[in-house]
């Protein structure tokens, strides 16, 4: 689902300055990704919008395992490179690793502009993970963060006046 898509079918989150629509049909986890099925137990993976606002442009990604490899849950299974940030990839699926988003090796930047759509990073066939949840649920974990966030920043600000 391209991000235009997701605009017009997706669930409506704003909070503070963030807003975004949430494909409903996706399963989440609490690490910001999302799970779209292809049917059979296949499944493509990315980053939330959310995610990628965190992590700021990509420039660069790689995955460290092989087509056909097991793979499971919480597993390291490649690396994202963004302007502010670069992250493990973290697994979501009990199963095989079918490959990593092509389109990646050129146009890693469609991980940040199309997070829903173009920018899906990796596919596997399996069991997704146990924890993970619909777009309501994931909407309250959204909710925790962003609280999180502001909590922090307003920690700050108070000491900076100390």
């Amino acid at each position: 689902m391209s991000d235009a898509a997701a605009a017009t079918t997706g669930v409506r989150y704003k909070r503070s300055r963030f807003t975004t629509r949430l494909p409903a049909e996706c399963r989440y986890t609490a690490a910001h990704m999302w799970l779209a099925s292809e049917g059979k137990n296949i499944w493509r993976v990315g980053y939330t919008k959310f995610a990628v606002r965190m992590l700021g442009e990509v420039v660069e990604s790689g995955f460290e395992v092989k087509a056909d490899a097991p793979i499971a849950v919480g597993d390291v299974i490649g690396w994202l490179e963004g302007f502010k940030a670069s992250t493990d990839l973290y697994c979501a699926i009990d199963g095989n690793f079918i490959a990593g988003n092509p389109l990646l090796n050129t146009k890693a930047d469609r991980v940040h502009a199309d997070p829903y759509g173009e920018g899906w990073l990796y596919r596997a066939t399996g069991e997704i993970d146990a924890e993970s949840m619909d777009v309501h649920g994931y909407m309250a974990v959204l909710d925790a963060a962003i609280d999180k966030i502001q909590g922090e920043q307003h920690d700050a600000y108070q000491e900076e006046e100390a």
